[in-house]
């Protein structure tokens, strides 16, 4: 069976480790590449010729020597906690910014899923998510993400929920990320709408017929959630309250339908407090 191609990019810190563990336990059944990448910038800029330039210097050598003994270290403690003949890790040390650095390699790799941690709480967890996590879900919108909880107890996902408005018929192979990993470990797709207390029109009630034949041969219910005065709390709070939740997901529509009916940045605000996984997965037009 052909490999999947996980990108696990890292800072070395706890958070992150926690994601790249949380990706191993989820495809424990699947051939897996993990690729863990450490992306680093030597000098105030990023422009090219400067990093030209910090190429040459003695800096550059050291962080770069010290990056890829740090991968070296990261990756020997994993595969001798990790013994399943099925997984093989590959090190990356690369300088350039983090967005720049997973782009390339996705591209270059073929990746199928990356996996971020977040880290912190309220103010903290606001700053630390804009200037990484949320900025890769903004930036890298051709690769499903999954966000990883700072502190995550380990669950397999009894339960998925997949949260859409219906404004758009999605394909079937847009949906592949969610099904593989709903097929993964039979887990059932939770489709949730949350009610704004307006009826659905002609096309949302198209785009919701056609969910059934999307997820045939897949256990799956549709969920109706309302009273709530936030997409996003709605989305938290159904997650909290339901146990078997184990993962939430939305497609990446940066500026979505519901950032249109709310002028709410859903998808950073799910991110900043979900308690579980969160899956983003990329639009594919038409």
């Amino acid at each position: 069976m052909k490999a999947k191609h996980i990108l696990l990019p890292t800072d070395f810190s706890t958070n992150a480790r926690n994601a790249i563990d949380y990706a191993i336990y989820l495809f424990e059944k699947e051939n897996c590449v993990f690729h863990i990448l450490n992306a680093f910038e030597v000098g105030a800029s990023n422009l090219s010729s400067t990093m030209g330039k910090a190429k040459d210097t003695r800096l550059f050598r050291a962080i770069k020597d010290e990056s890829n003994r740090d991968i070296k270290s990261l990756i020997d403690e994993l595969k001798s906690k990790n013994t399943n003949s099925k997984h093989s890790f590959n090190g990356l040390s690369i300088a350039d910014s983090l967005v720049n650095a997973i782009g390339r390699t996705t591209i270059d790799k073929g990746i199928q899923y990356i996996f971020m941690g977040t880290k912190g709480s309220s103010a903290l967890k606001e700053v630390f998510m804009g200037s990484n996590t949320v900025r890769i879900i903004q930036k890298i919108d051709f690769c499903p993400i999954i966000a990883v909880p700072e502190n995550y107890n380990f669950d397999l996902p009894d339960e998925i929920a997949f949260a859409t408005n219906f404004e758009h018929i999605y394909s079937e192979v847009e949906l592949v990320p969610l099904i593989g990993l709903a097929k993964l470990w039979d887990s059932r797709i939770s489709i949730v709408h949350i009610d704004t207390g307006k009826d659905l029109q002609a096309h949302q009630i198209t785009a919701k017929d056609t969910l059934p034949e999307r997820f045939f041969g897949l256990k799956h219910r549709f969920e109706e959630v309302k009273g709530h005065s936030t997409i996003s709390g709605a989305i938290n709070d159904y997650t909290h309250e339901n146990e078997n939740i184990g993962m939430i997901a939305m497609v990446n529509y940066w500026h979505s339908f519901f950032e249109k009916l709310t002028k709410e940045n859903v998808i950073k605000r799910v991110a900043f407090n979900t308690e579980v996984p969160f899956l983003i997965f990329p639009l594919i037009e038409p």
